[in-house]
């Protein structure tokens, strides 16, 4: 283990251990909402509730980790570590800028959850369900024993670690860029980086195009053809733009998502969708 774990203090590894037993519930209120951010938030409570004595500065934290969150579930806690070493900075600093809290959260979740997928779902799980499936025809118990065991060892140790790992090296981290006056370079670059995760979201996963078709002169006129020619996902940019604005101006989720729906359904009744 590197220097920095081994530096971890005995009452930070005991918070730290709550952060990681917590973590194994980030999917149990997983929602298309915010996603595992209400998981996230109950894995960092005890960290909050051990940095911030004032309740409204604990208030602040809470909501700092209600923001939306979405990664492979098994390498979770080393962002939850580096939060946890990040609430820990702002508590002893009150000039720690908390937007690079999330910020940094949001621009490592994205290719975490790559490695993460690729490691863990495209990789291990095979594996172990090839090992344990082979026993399990031919009536061996030790099928579904083994395939549990051979995928949750690492996810234990990769989940554990991750946790002492990502305070870790935060910590010591965040120590040597405040000194380097290189924190303010790193929050930008976060920035940049989340803002990238959250177009390359749009992009994939809002779909909404038109079907629409103009007969002009016995030709026909594709409109979604030229929109793409235009500007390529031109709809799910708008409506993400236009959703954004709606829950900038405080309206209900739940509203527009009915909102949607219905929109959805009437413009697919009416041949615009």
């Amino acid at each position: 283990m590197t220097n920095e774990v081994k530096n971890i203090s005995a009452e930070d590894k005991k918070i730290l251990r709550k952060v990681f037993k917590r973590s194994m519930f980030i999917g149990c209120s997983y929602n298309y909402e915010r996603m595992q951010s209400l998981g996230y938030l109950y894995a960092m409570i005890p960290a909050i509730k051990a940095y911030y004595k004032d309740e409204e500065d604990r208030k602040e934290a809470y909501k700092r980790h209600f923001e939306l969150f979405n990664t492979t579930p098994h390498i979770c806690s080393f962002i939850m570590g580096l939060s946890t070493a990040m609430e820990k900075e702002k508590a002893n600093n009150e000039d720690f800028d908390t937007t690079s809290i999330n910020s940094v959260k949001v621009s490592l979740m994205g290719p975490l959850a790559g490695i993460g997928d690729s490691l863990f779902w495209g990789t291990l799980r095979i594996i172990a369900a090839g090992i344990g499936i082979s026993l399990a025809e031919q009536g061996n118990i030790l099928g579904p024993l083994l395939f549990l065991l051979i995928f949750n060892i690492p996810h234990y140790a990769v989940r554990y670690l991750g946790t002492m790992y990502g305070f870790g090296l935060g910590n010591g981290f965040l120590q040597k860029a405040y000194e380097s006056g290189a924190m303010a370079f790193v929050t930008k670059a976060a920035n940049i980086v989340g803002l990238m995760v959250v177009g390359a979201m749009t992009c994939s996963m809002v779909k909404i195009t038109s079907p629409l078709i103009l007969n002009l002169g016995g030709s026909e006129l594709i409109i979604q053809d030229i929109l793409n020619q235009i500007f390529p996902n031109l709809l799910p940019l708008v409506l993400t733009f236009c959703t954004f604005n709606f829950i900038k101006k405080g309206k209900s989720v739940n509203a527009i998502l009915v909102a949607l729906l219905v929109l959805g359904v009437l413009g697919r009744v009416v041949g615009i969708l």
